[in-house]
């Protein structure tokens, strides 16, 4: 390998070329499923019938240092499922994805059988109306889609979400919802259950 005359830390970047929030590039999507997999994903959808198209994700991978705190319960998302209008997906991955069998009563349709790589996930994501997902890698795909968003965010949340702001510069499509004080959840879906309600009755 040649030598070089400097090094400079990735994340040091932003700031040696000026970058700021107002700068931050933006333009969504920048990610598309290929139409054969959008698709055969919205035909899967449309056999669960009519409603708001809700994808639902509350846990990290196995094994995240930080899952403890951002990951929720799913019964929490109860509240969400159960909104006249909506109809609630199962786009968890890993070991949680068996929760929702351990909790029939919630009526969320599970596709964690379905999806697999990104590729055909992401097919998912954009045949969907929504995305509700906890600070996992599923909020990032959505927001590289222009999928619309809503992030549930633990307190503290990761730096990459600021401060106290309900939308990220990187994500125009996303709203973050965050909890008020450590480990409140509630508060957290107790708002979330508002919009989406709100969503489900304007039909959107």
């Amino acid at each position: 390998m040649a030598g070089c005359d400097l090094q400079v830390p990735l994340m040091s970047l932003p700031r040696l070329l000026g970058t700021t929030l107002a700068a931050v590039p933006a333009p969504v999507p920048y990610l598309a499923p290929t139409a054969a997999d959008l698709a055969a994903a919205d035909a899967r959808l449309a056999e669960a019938g009519r409603g708001l198209r809700v994808g639902l994700v509350w846990a990290s991978a196995p094994g995240n240092p930080a899952a403890g705190r951002r990951d929720c319960d799913v019964a929490f998302l109860a509240r969400l499922a159960r909104i006249p209008g909506v109809t609630p997906f199962s786009l968890q991955f890993g070991e949680r994805a068996a929760d929702v069998a351990r909790h029939p009563d919630l009526g969320i349709l599970d596709l964690s059988g379905e999806i697999g790589d990104f590729a055909s996930t992401a097919a998912f994501v954009r045949a969907l109306d929504l995305v509700i997902t906890v600070d996992t890698a599923m909020a990032h795909l959505a927001g590289a889609l222009g999928q619309r968003v809503w992030t549930l965010l633990s307190e503290p949340a990761d730096w990459r979400w600021l401060l106290e702001r309900p939308d990220s510069p990187w994500y125009p499509t996303m709203r973050l919802f965050r909890q008020p004080r450590p480990g409140d959840w509630p508060a957290v879906l107790a708002e979330v259950e508002r919009e989406l309600r709100e969503l489900a009755e304007a039909g959107s």
